[in-house]
């Protein structure tokens, strides 16, 4: 198994990523007109940009820098099910590469120079010390203690929001592909950076003939879908059993108590989706709809062991259990309404992985909308 560091090269990347983007969101707001109300549920963009702006993404951000969000396990060589494929990808810069040991590192400068431009490209640092291993050793032995529900629940408006959900998705990878595109690869170092002419081949309504700012609504839609998992499962967490165990008492007590502050924002927004018309009809419709529902899913999620980019296939693993944690929360709203408050879950948990994939998914879409007033340096030829 490979280990993903989410942590603070993941944070100082979000903010970057969201500074590019908050000008590439602009220049499609200017050319498409993206506003309005969404459809299959009574909510509008920019309602959405100023929730998210002013009171979700900033404290989302601060939580995805603590330990507890900071580590996701992830094994990158499962095989891919569906055609044969070697797992490579010709540009080395998709890999994640080990980092030497700081102290060994710094007698040269620029070995050490290229493993930080690495993290904060990929925010992903597969190095563990024996001080990291003792200590997932110990939160293992702590998860294993606890007792687990692990079933991903998962068409008509069924059908109509799995298609949004999994364009949603994908709208986010590209997105934050056009933020931080190699934009020329030499026999020095790469050059990273905004494509704008990338982000418009993939969004501009001319270009994409209609189809860019369905795109990008569909992102709004899975923030939704997201964001009300999050306000649903705050149950889950108010109770005294459930902690953010990394050994670190008074860190883990913080980090529990911002992410409670999340969960209470969340549930101020006034224009949460409907999860309960679906899967509303006869009860055998309704579970085979739900069946066909988890099923595809599943499909999406084997998909990503098909991607050649290590990095691409982190990420595209995380925010897919992400999006499955979501939608296991919102189909288990008896459950978490009827769990005891001092005693072990009995219908319905969360492991380490769900509750990390879940925040760092969450994140990564907030980092979309979240709007700077920074400087963006276009790359030459846009």
């Amino acid at each position: 198994m490979s280990g993903g560091g989410a942590g603070r090269s993941a944070a100082a990347a979000a903010r970057r990523a969201a500074r590019l983007l908050a000008v590439l969101g602009c220049v499609l707001t200017a050319e498409a007109q993206l506003t309005g109300v969404l459809d299959d549920c009574l909510c509008d963009i920019e309602s959405i940009d100023d929730f998210n702006t002013f009171k979700i993404f900033p404290k989302i951000q601060k939580l995805q820098e603590r330990d507890y969000f900071r580590y996701y396990k992830v094994n990158l060589k499962r095989p891919c099910p569906f055609w044969a494929d070697d797992g490579h990808c010709s540009i080395k810069d998709c890999h994640v590469e080990p980092c030497p040991e700081y102290s060994k590192a710094a007698n040269n400068s620029k070995e050490l120079e290229d493993c930080e431009q690495a993290n904060k490209l990929g925010a992903v640092n597969s190095t563990l010390s024996n001080q990291s291993k003792e200590a997932f050793i110990d939160w293992a032995r702590y998860d294993d203690s606890q007792d687990h529900f692990c079933e991903l629940d998962g068409l008509c408006l069924e059908k109509r929001v799995f298609y949004k959900l999994i364009s949603g998705l994908h709208a986010s990878i590209n997105l934050h592909l056009c933020a931080n595109y190699l934009l020329e690869e030499t026999w020095g170092k790469p050059r990273w950076g905004p494509n704008v002419k990338e982000f418009t081949r993939r969004f501009d309504p001319m270009e994409t003939k209609g189809e860019g700012p369905r795109r990008l609504k569909n992102l709004y839609f899975l923030y939704l879908i997201e964001l009300r998992a999050l306000s649903k499962v705050a149950p889950y967490f108010e109770r005294s059993v459930v902690d953010l165990y990394t050994g670190n008492g008074h860190e883990d007590a913080e980090s529990k108590a911002l992410l409670l502050d999340i969960f209470r924002d969340t549930k101020s927004f006034h224009m949460h989706f409907d999860e309960k018309s679906m899967f509303a009809g006869d009860k055998k419709g309704a579970k085979s709809l739900k069946e066909e529902f988890r099923l595809h899913f599943k499909n999406i999620s084997r998909i990503m062991d098909c991607v050649g980019c290590d990095k691409c296939r982190l990420w595209g693993k995380l925010q897919t259990q992400g999006l499955g944690t979501a939608l296991k929360i919102l189909f288990s709203e008896k459950e978490i309404q009827s769990l005891p408050e001092n005693s072990p879950s009995k219908g319905f948990q969360l492991t380490r992985q769900e509750i990390v994939a879940l925040v760092n998914a969450f994140g990564r879409l907030a980092s979309n909308f979240y709007l700077t007033g920074s400087e963006i340096e276009y790359p030459a030829g846009t």
